[in-house]
């Protein structure tokens, strides 16, 4: 486990143009039964769409209406999701449950398996020269997710990654 966290950690690559270094949080975890798994993620998610709403209106705070940090920190103590909905929509004219499923959900990887289609140069039995055919294979690779996961549709839709030998 140390190995994939290692190899995670030192493929990250920096992006241009951020005036800090970018962050990365990553945990590797074996829980004894799907169910925790699956109790685990979704505390996760739910986490991430509570910091996300909160970042949200504190930025907004911030950049919009000219608090201070700490002034927006103060505003924001003691508010509940419906308080920092209604900032949201009341100041800024901005529905929360119309940003980006990537902000409000975070991102899942999964292993997926994906048809790649491409074209290859063959010579083909009883033909003189080379054609270029198309070849599909199916590979598996790592696809980001924008999407619920706490109901049961995602458990649904890749019920492979639950199963004893994926």
């Amino acid at each position: 486990m140390d190995r994939v966290m290692n190899t995670v950690l030192s493929s990250k690559r920096r992006v241009d143009g951020l005036k800090e270094e970018q962050g990365f949080d990553a945990r590797i975890v074996l829980y004894p039964s799907n169910q925790n798994l699956k109790d685990y993620l979704s505390w996760r998610q739910a986490d991430c769409h509570i910091n996300n709403l909160y970042n949200t209106v504190f930025w907004m705070l911030v950049q919009r209406s000219g608090l201070t940090p700490v002034q927006a920190q103060d505003r924001l103590q003691g508010t509940l999701a419906g308080d920092k909905n209604e900032i949201l929509f009341s100041e800024f004219n901005i529905n929360y449950n119309n940003e980006p499923l990537m902000y409000r959900k975070g991102t899942v990887l999964v292993w997926q398996k994906v048809n790649e289609v491409m074209t290859k140069k063959m010579k083909l039995p009883k033909e003189a020269e080379e054609k270029e055919v198309e070849v599909t294979r199916t590979r598996t690779k790592v696809v980001a997710l924008h999407c619920d996961i706490i109901g049961d549709q995602f458990w649904e839709e890749y019920p492979e990654i639950l199963d004893e030998d994926s």
